[in-house]
């Protein structure tokens, strides 16, 4: 039970309140084994409006919840780890934004909600839930959607709502399954779905004499059809590269439900912040004359390291980062495109095809492909192919206001 139960906003741009904020998930995943806790460091960059161009469109305020425990104790997401009892605490976590952007390509007015943590309490998440949602209402809003952080391409898109029996994998989210429970009994409702494709490389063999057949045959189409050269990134001509990325990008996801166009200013932001973590080798330029057409970007799973880090780089979080790096055998596929000129093509399925040409032999045992919008017929099929299976879903949701 908790008793003076009370939201309040906390000012983002001071560095106390921003830590308060980002700790929060710290409380409520304790002892959880399938949580990854994000590096504190780069959390307080990404909510600082100074750091994050995002914020130059996005209206945001941040909320804590706070109150005592009393009574029977409240478990965290972790057996057997009770909340303390009789003293007052933050026992969650919301922020509610317009994205101005978003409003302005799609001619909506909604509101979002994200960065939604809660302990297994339900007055808690309905409490954070209303204030995000008079929080939009009161700035015109007509509908709120979320959870979403900011947009999506950033990490914890959409709620987990299936396969919690597993850590993320880099750039995606985990949240406990009481969450999408909460939410609902809000009285929020489906808007989509995201699907996240798991495949086993071992079943392609160890010289991928075992890839399917109708794969092969497509490739080899596209290869005596078209003229597209496929090649590996430069990371000597960064610059150029992230350049040639941006002319794919916009027009490659334009398309695709709730996509908003990024800014240059975001896409250089993203561009740094993958950089230091990226795998060249794997990363594939699709061009015909020279000129981009498609792109696709595998990211290592970071968060085999950082599931042993506890959010810190120091005093020994680099060794750790260090170490559990050589056992990374997870490759999330982050972003796959094709110019709208050049699909139906085959190009997408030529892009996975040197992607696992050029995972197999690194040692990536596992690959996530993710996120897919549920209404993506054209890449589901393409990733269907390869032999993969949906094994977790992500959800947005909507509530009308």
């Amino acid at each position: 039970m908790i008793r003076n139960l009370r939201v309040y906003e906390v000012d983002i741009a001071n560095r106390r309140d921003r830590k308060r904020f980002i700790k929060v998930p710290w409380k409520v995943y304790k002892g959880d084994r399938y949580w990854v806790p994000p590096l504190i460091s780069e959390r307080m960059e990404f909510l600082d409006p100074e750091k994050n161009p995002s914020f130059e469109h996005i209206e945001a305020a941040f909320f804590l919840a706070e109150g005592f425990v009393t009574g029977r104790p409240i478990a965290s997401t972790g057996p057997g780890l009770p909340l303390a009892v009789g003293e007052e605490q933050e026992l969650g976590s919301i922020c509610a934004f317009v994205n101005h952007r978003h409003n302005e390509f799609h001619n909506e007015q909604v509101g979002f909600f994200g960065f939604f943590e809660t302990v297994n309490a339900p007055e808690v998440a309905e409490a954070l839930l209303q204030t995000a949602c008079d929080w939009v209402r009161e700035r015109g809003m007509t509908a709120i959607r979320g959870p979403a952080n900011f947009t999506g391409n950033d990490d914890a898109y959409g709620m987990l709502v299936d396969g919690f029996n597993a850590r993320p994998v880099v750039l995606m989210s985990y949240n406990p399954p009481y969450y999408p429970e909460m939410v609902e009994a809000f009285g929020f409702q489906k808007a989509m779905d995201l699907w996240a494709w798991y495949v086993d490389t071992a079943r392609y063999g160890r010289n991928l004499e075992n890839l399917p057949p109708k794969l092969v045959r497509i490739v080899e189409k596209v290869r005596e059809r078209t003229n597209v050269h496929v090649r590996k990134i430069n990371l000597d001509d960064w610059d150029a590269e992230v350049e040639r990325v941006k002319k794919v990008y916009n027009s490659a996801w334009e398309l695709n439900w709730g996509f908003v166009p990024l800014t240059d200013a975001e896409m250089d932001h993203i561009a740094a912040g993958l950089r230091q973590f990226i795998a060249p080798d794997v990363i594939f330029m699709a061009e015909i004359d020279g000129e981009p057409v498609g792109f696709s970007l595998p990211l290592p799973d970071m968060c085999i390291p950082l599931q042993h880090m506890n959010g810190r780089l120091f005093p020994i979080g680099w060794l750790k980062y260090l170490w559990y790096r050589r056992r990374i055998d997870w490759l999330r596929v982050f972003a796959l495109g094709v110019v709208k000129e050049h699909r139906g093509r085959g190009i997408d399925a030529l892009l996975y095809y040197e992607t696992a040409r050029a995972a197999v032999p690194k040692g990536y045992r596992h690959v996530e492909m993710s996120w897919i919008l549920e209404n993506n017929d054209m890449m589901n099929r393409a990733i269907q192919m390869f032999g993969a299976e949906v094994y977790k879903t992500y959800r947005i949701y909507e509530m009308l206001l």
